[in-house]
């Protein structure tokens, strides 16, 4: 086969790369992906803020394409457990590459302790939100509507 300049092949070798490209597929770049370092005690988003921008550091909240993410997540019950949950999701990711810093671990533990709480209150209020949380019912409520998602209050 014989490729265009566009590509990274040499016309005059033909099934040959240049420098630096690979053969799968054909004259294909190999990519090199870049991945952003944080140090210890990293500034941090509240929980609410790191559910609006998909992350809970600042210092990667870098835009896709220049993309903004969208607006405030309305302030109800079910966003606030999301963000407990995304919170503690995203401090767990952190420590598995930073497990000394002390104070992110102490905000782990402060998250789970809070998002079991807000959780069990939850349930109790609104009903399960999980198949496991309807073991806590008298009876097998499971199927029983509304469903968390079908709440009007619960919409952005």
């Amino acid at each position: 086969m014989i490729c265009s300049n566009l590509n990274g092949c040499q016309p005059e070798k033909p099934g040959s790369c240049m420098a630096g490209q690979g053969s799968l597929p054909p004259c294909g770049p190999f990519a090199t992906p870049y991945v952003v370092s944080q140090g210890p005690n990293p500034e941090r988003f509240s929980k609410e803020r790191a559910l609006e921008q998909g992350t809970l550091f600042t210092d990667l909240n870098l835009p896709f394409h220049l993309k903004v993410n969208p607006g405030r997540v309305a302030d109800t019950p079910l966003n606030q457990l999301r963000a407990l949950d995304f919170a503690i999701q995203e401090l767990g990711l952190y420590l598995d590459t930073h497990p000394y810093d002390a104070e992110a671990f102490s905000l782990f533990q402060e998250y789970v302790a809070m998002a079991k709480a807000a959780k069990a209150a939850y349930v109790e209020q609104h009903g399960p939100l999980v198949q496991c949380d309807a073991a806590m019912d008298s009876s097998y409520t499971w199927g029983n509507g509304p469903w968390p998602w079908q709440y009007r209050e619960e919409e952005a």
